[in-house]
């Protein structure tokens, strides 16, 4: 048997006795427990000694110190060890030689507890690698039984990469390097990153030493951000910029890329250090120009989805990757300044039509007002000189009124062709935008593509009836509706408007005429081309006072006639002419005095 060992025989023992059946050792059996006792290890309690794994099962440990007895262990206090063993040596605290029943009474975490501060603090001076349990999770990492003490472990020194789940992470034993100690609260940081990060460096170290542009490597998205991706090479991180992830527009790197995903890209550019290095996704695959339809050409029909809105115009992917530009002016046959966000938004599906294209440059430029006919082709045909339309006002300006008949078609109508009667100073008192307004063609400029339009000449001229109303001389009731430093605009009958300057204005009693104020106005000026009607108030009293005063200077005449003997047949005349003109004005006199 493997544990028998050679023993020689003891040359005085007494054969013939033994056989006999006699005691034929003369010693004591005090004498014997003497020599078993000194056999054993001399211990004491309270005391730390190695001792032997004899054995173990789920729930416990026997461990042998060479003593009488052996003892039991829970298994829990080697938890922060799971590669523990039979025939391992650990260190066992004495509670007790010889418990009620006999037992030797052994502790495990008292025996590591009573020499961890000295291993903790030798660990951190020696650099040494030493084993811990993750007990569990805390704000901001881990905390791990080292030498039974309660260490902490930061979230960011677990490892070089970022840590998703920290969960992983609790019931694990893990090598561990002790970096910082406060010695006076007696708290412990202990990192696993440190252990991996040297090796890493070397590793690194010589990934870069190896890089060149255009070289093609397998790497692992690290991490996903809004302008790219982080994939990590083996030790040495690189970014895939967004722009660089598809021949497409990416909108956001997780359409793309996911995380963990394994994938080769190539190496772009890096610095002179080469610690920042730029990579590519997209060109690991040919240019989706180079696929492009060689039959493509000029005049061709194209669908696509407008992919980027800008005030100037839209870009449509025709293919993944192969974009073109509608400008704003490719729009619409409207010469009229607008957005593109006017004609379309993103998403959108459309048609278009190929203007350019620039294979080489990599370059298109599309339209979609040609898949309609140019409304200025036959505009004569449609809108010719004369013709009414229904239009709507898109835009002001001081002299006018832009408008437009249909998508392409616009037209002006000046402010003075606005109305007949109406003094209009804005466009913006007589219509608004985005209404309707009927117009009247008076004039095409096909060269300019604009239209001159007119509003009134839908209505007849009310001047050439004005002009029979509103004769010089003729006397009619007025309302002043504004009072300006030049004059007075006055209101008359038929909606027509006059204007009287401030000496047309005053009265008999010699005070000035006030705004709404209504009066009697006579004619001085009646310009049918200008549309002009010049008033005044003052003419009619005026003129009573002159007639008055030449009919006192005809009665003066007559008398002085009589006195020198005029023949009688002049003097008659003369008396039935002055008495006629005397009757008149009093008569007027009258009918004006009456109406005051």
């Amino acid at each position: 048997m493997e544990n028998l060992k050679n023993v020689a025989p003891i040359e005085d023992f007494n054969w013939d006795a033994y056989e006999n059946g006699d005691n034929v050792i003369e010693a004591s059996h005090e004498d014997l427990e003497k020599a078993y006792d000194s056999t054993l290890n001399k211990v004491n309690d309270r005391e730390v000694v190695d001792g032997t794994v004899i054995g173990m099962n789920k729930r416990e440990v026997v461990v042998n110190i060479g003593y009488k007895s052996d003892s039991i262990i829970p298994l829990n206090e080697f938890r922060y060890n799971p590669e523990l063993k039979v025939g391992d040596t650990v260190e066992v605290y004495i509670e007790n030689q010889e418990d009620k029943k006999g037992q030797l009474v052994l502790s495990h975490r008292k025996a590591r507890a009573s020499r961890s501060w000295d291993r903790v603090n030798a660990a951190l001076e020696n650099e040494e690698i030493i084993k811990g349990y993750i007990k569990c999770r805390t704000k901001g990492g881990m905390i791990v039984d080292v030498f039974g003490i309660e260490a902490f472990l930061p979230g960011s020194q677990i490892d070089v990469k970022p840590i998703r789940d920290y969960d992983v992470f609790v019931g694990k034993t893990m090598e561990f390097k002790v970096v910082k100690i406060n010695q006076e609260f007696k708290n412990v940081v202990v990192s696993h990153k440190a252990l991996i990060e040297a090796e890493l460096e070397q590793q690194k170290k010589e990934i870069i030493s190896k890089l060149e542009k255009g070289q093609v490597l397998e790497g692992t998205v690290k991490n996903i951000t809004s302008y790219g991706v982080f994939i990590d090479l083996g030790g040495v991180d690189g970014l895939i910029h967004i722009t660089d992830l598809s021949w497409g527009r990416v909108s956001d790197p997780k359409e793309v890329v996911e995380l963990d995903q394994k994938l080769n890209v190539v190496i772009l550019d890096f610095d002179d250090e080469k610690k920042r290095i730029a990579l590519g996704l997209k060109q690991l695959t040919p240019h989706p120009w180079d696929a492009l339809d060689t039959e493509l050409k000029v005049g061709d029909k194209v669908k696509g989805k407008v992919v980027v809105m800008a005030d100037y115009g839209a870009f449509i992917e025709i293919a993944p990757g192969v974009e073109g530009l509608i400008h704003v002016s490719e729009m619409s046959w409207s010469q009229r300044l607008r957005s593109a966000q006017d004609f379309m938004k993103v998403g959108d599906e459309v048609e278009a039509v190929i203007l350019t294209l620039d294979r080489e440059e990599r370059k298109m430029s599309l339209g979609i007002k040609q898949l309609k006919q140019d409304p200025w082709e036959t505009i004569e045909e449609k809108y010719p000189v004369g013709s009414k339309h229904t239009a709507k006002v898109r835009n002001f300006t001081n002299f006018g009124v832009f408008v437009e008949i249909e998508e392409g078609v616009d037209g002006l109508i000046h402010i003075s062709d606005l109305s007949w009667t109406k003094k209009v100073k804005h466009p913006s008192e007589f219509t608004q935008i985005g209404a309707d307004i009927e117009v009247q063609v008076l004039e095409i400029d096909k060269e300019n593509r604009r239209l001159s339009l007119g509003h009134k000449q839908l209505e007849e001229n009310p001047w050439d009836v004005f002009e029979t109303v509103f004769t010089v001389g003729s006397v009619h009731e007025g309302t002043i509706i504004e009072m300006l430093d030049k004059g007075a605009v006055v209101s008359l009958p038929y909606g027509v408007e006059g204007f009287a300057t401030p000496k047309h204005l005053v009265k008999e009693d010699g005070s000035q005429a006030q705004l709404d104020e209504k009066l009697e106005f006579k004619v001085i000026e009646f310009n049918k081309d200008a549309k002009r009607i010049i008033l005044s108030h003052s003419r009619i009293f005026e003129d009573v006072a002159k007639a008055e005063e030449r009919a006192e200077k005809k009665a003066a005449k007559k008398n002085k006639r009589e006195e020198g003997g005029s023949s009688p047949a002049i003097q008659n005349q003369a008396a039935s002419t002055t008495l006629g003109d005397i009757d008149a004005l009093a008569a007027l006199k009258e009918q004006l005095e009456g109406k005051k």
